[in-house]
């Protein structure tokens, strides 16, 4: 086969892969439009969007639903599942295990003991009504602090990591266990109703926080895919290609971990899409980080948008939390893919 042949087999798959890309945008924007016409009160798509383009505008009933009630919660939907994306397959990435994500780490069970404290002793960091966003956060990074150091003592390696990230969250889930053991039937219902992951509490400061951090986040995780590309090809390997892989497993876990602490700090504990969107955008655009990482970012945002737009109606007036609603998705995924995977795409 010649150079030129694999250079035009190369560009075209490339190409093929930013076309993925781009219809899978494409499909996000159509879902959100269609988020926005759920509730009580009919709304079309094409007013949804006439909407979004034209501002504020009026102080129109319309507006002032898709603005002030709609709005936040998608965009936490699309952002949330991005940076939760985002973070599984960069945990994935530099531990190169397919089960690897921040909830099978410990990360997600440090913030549920965070918000446990806070609900059930009223203990933490913060005052009033940000005691649980402010626990959750802290005990987030608390575990991923732990992860790193546990597995400092025996060597980074995804071994160790992932040894330690195990060991970090039965500890934690005992935890909680104890403090919903302490505390009384209304503070257990409200540790287990924020446990189950809502997109309910979403404001545009909210949003804004996560923004943010995901702007800021996403840009250095791209700067890192050549150096997890050949990650894949083993440490020796990358080592002997100049690949810093320690300080790549340090700032790919720090990254990760801080992206998942702005999330369900303010979201509760979301689980499955760290696994699941990395998963399916392999199968779709391989295993490329440079595709990879802003794939699966798109795939987590359709995945948690979508998730929650089914929560809100199928039993409606009543809303399924979104966590609930993720997992329902999230196995039997799973189940599909032991059972029918043909071929080694990891």
């Amino acid at each position: 086969m010649s150079e030129t042949t694999i250079r035009s087999g190369y560009a075209k798959r490339t190409h093929t892969r930013i076309l993925i890309i781009g219809g899978l945008l494409a499909l996000l924007i159509l879902l959100t439009g269609v988020a926005a016409t759920l509730g009580s009160y009919p709304i079309s798509v094409i007013e949804v969007f006439e909407t979004i383009l034209g501002g504020r505008g009026a102080d129109s009933d319309i507006s002032t639903i898709v603005w002030d009630y709609r709005l936040p919660r998608i965009l936490m939907g699309i952002l949330a599942g991005a940076a939760l994306g985002l973070a599984g397959a960069m945990m994935q990435g530099i531990l190169k295990n397919p089960l690897a994500s921040p909830f099978t780490l410990g990360i997600a069970s440090a913030a549920s003991f965070g918000a446990s404290l806070a609900i059930v002793l009223g203990a933490g960091v913060a005052a009033g009504g940000s005691l649980i966003i402010g626990n959750a956060f802290l005990f987030t990074l608390i575990a991923a602090a732990a992860v790193y150091g546990l597995a400092r003592i025996r060597g980074i390696t995804p071994e160790t990591m992932i040894m330690a990230g195990i060991a970090i969250m039965y500890l934690f889930s005992a935890l909680t266990s104890f403090l919903q053991y302490l505390g009384d039937t209304e503070d257990v219902h409200a540790v287990v109703f924020w446990m189950f992951g809502s997109l309910g509490r979403s404001t545009w400061e909210t949003v804004s926080v996560v923004a943010i951090l995901v702007g800021a986040l996403f840009p250095l995780f791209l700067l890192s895919a050549r150096s997890l590309n050949t990650l894949a090809a083993g440490d020796e390997a990358a080592k002997s290609l100049g690949v810093p892989v320690e300080q790549i497993r340090i700032c790919g876990m720090a990254g990760a971990s801080l992206l998942t602490a702005g999330v369900i700090c303010f979201t509760g504990t979301i689980g499955f899409i760290g696994l699941v969107a990395p998963h399916i955008t392999r199968m779709i655009l391989g295993g490329d980080h440079r595709f990879l990482l802003p794939g699966t970012a798109v795939v987590g945002a359709l995945v948690l948008l979508g998730a929650d737009s089914i929560g809100r109606t199928i039993m409606a007036p009543q809303i399924l939390p979104v966590g609930i609603m993720t997992a329902f998705l999230g196995v039997p995924f799973f189940i599909f893919l032991f059972l029918s995977r043909r071929r080694n795409y990891w």
